[in-house]
């Protein structure tokens, strides 16, 4: 026996991060989650597998018509055609949604009620599911401890949409522990929400498999879902990647480089070996770092230098590779002294006394809270984690930085 485990599809969600920018493959972009749910349905026919799994948010809260749902519902009568069958639960994007609670799936569609868990057979198989739907975006409760007991002489599965103990980007919706789901003697949970995979426990297994597609820079890495292979207990567990478009981070640390224009040598070096390594279109956020001479150069004049970076990289990739961000996050190699005197001085030393600890570090933020509401959306939404400390310790750095570069600038020329 052999079956799909996949979660947080979140067809047609925008991914963000680089429509802004000319050049963009726009089409790429707004084509990606259906391109990668259409090669997890490929894979599931090609291999015949006995039925599909998807454990939640499979569209994000309310479509603009109904294509997002009938596309879905094609893809699903493909499904129908091998005789596969599909068992789905909604989760928090999904319950909200009213096209979602009207639109009538296809009859191999299985679709767990939101009232109170269920359990359907697979009698030939000697399988039992048990599920519950969301019923609404917020559910709080912890769902799973009203889940039944395995039912003996069955393959039992849990499908569950959960945050779990919790995971740092999601929100925290129908909370339990890994002891809660062991009670029920299951012999696979597939989980959804975190879009990350991981397995957090082996025979029996607890799985999240991650979502299908990233959609923005903090859903890097590859991405897909699990083919779970059972002979008379699971023998094998297989990530299958189907992602067609992948985020990644590059940290590139320059402290080797003499002179400021090889920087440009080492982005191409760098996209010369990602094109190498990695057979999928990608998209780049490049952190520049490190200690160098012309620091205040590249922040005094960053955005000449952040597009030079870019024609770099469009050049080298044959426009196979996208820049999402540049972050220049450099240090000068000439550094105050905190025993010197005169306001450069005194301003390292006001940030070099900042608070380091949590509690105080929340204190400085709530004093510049309308700062942080004049930001951009996007930004306070998907870039900016205000509430972990080493993310306002590291914003912080980047200021001094900045300051320091501009006002020894000045401070030279006058």
């Amino acid at each position: 026996m052999k079956f799909i485990h996949a979660a947080d599809i979140h067809l047609d969600s925008p991914l963000r991060g680089l429509s802004r920018y000319d050049g963009a493959p726009i089409e790429q972009i707004q084509t990606a989650t259906r391109r990668a749910f259409v090669k997890l349905i490929d894979f599931a026919c090609n291999k015949a597998v006995d039925f599909v799994l998807l454990a939640g948010d499979l569209y994000d809260v309310d479509w603009k018509d109904y294509n997002t749902g009938l596309f879905f519902n094609q893809q699903m009568s493909r499904l129908r055609k091998a005789n596969i069958p599909v068992f789905i639960i909604l989760g928090n994007h999904d319950a909200d949604s009213v096209i979602t609670k009207q639109l009538r799936l296809p009859d191999n569609v299985i679709k767990f009620n939101y009232k109170q868990p269920e359990t359907h057979k697979l009698e030939q198989l000697k399988v039992a599911i048990h599920g519950q739907s969301f019923a609404k975006k917020s559910v709080t409760d912890n769902i799973s401890v009203s889940y039944p007991k395995a039912i003996p002489g069955y393959f039992n599965i849990g499908l569950l949409h959960t945050s779990l103990t919790g995971c740092p980007g999601h929100a925290k919706y129908a909370p339990c522990t890994k002891s809660d789901l062991l009670a029920h003697n299951y012999d696979y949970w597939a989980l959804g929400h975190i879009h990350k995979r991981e397995i957090l426990h082996e025979n029996p297994w607890i799985v999240f498999s991650g979502n299908l597609q990233g959609r923005h820079i903090r859903e890097t890495g590859i991405k897909g879902c699990t083919l779970i292979t059972v002979e008379n207990k699971i023998t094998n567990l297989r990530f299958i990647p189907v992602d067609v478009l992948r985020w990644k981070v590059i940290n590139l640390n320059i402290s080797d480089v003499e002179v400021i224009d090889n920087i440009l040598d080492k982005v191409r070096e760098t996209v010369n070996e990602l094109t190498q390594q990695e057979n999928i279109p990608l998209v780049l956020r490049f952190i520049i770092e490190g200690r160098c001479t012309f620091h205040n150069e590249l922040h005094n004049n960053s955005t000449y230098w952040i597009n030079e970076i870019r024609s770099t990289v469009t050049d080298a990739s044959l426009d196979n590779i996208w820049v999402e961000k540049v972050n220049i996050q450099t240090q000068t190699i000439r550094t105050i002294s905190t025993q010197d005197e005169g306001p450069l001085a005194e301003l390292s030393n006001f940030f070099h006394n900042l608070p380091q600890n949590e509690e105080e570090l929340q204190a400085l933020l709530a004093e510049f809270k309308f700062l942080k509401n004049a930001l951009p959306t996007d930004i306070q939404q998907n870039e900016i984690n205000l509430n972990n400390t080493d993310t306002i310790c590291q914003l912080l750095g980047g200021v001094e930085e900045l300051l320091m570069a501009r006002l020894q600038d000045k401070t030279s020329l006058g």
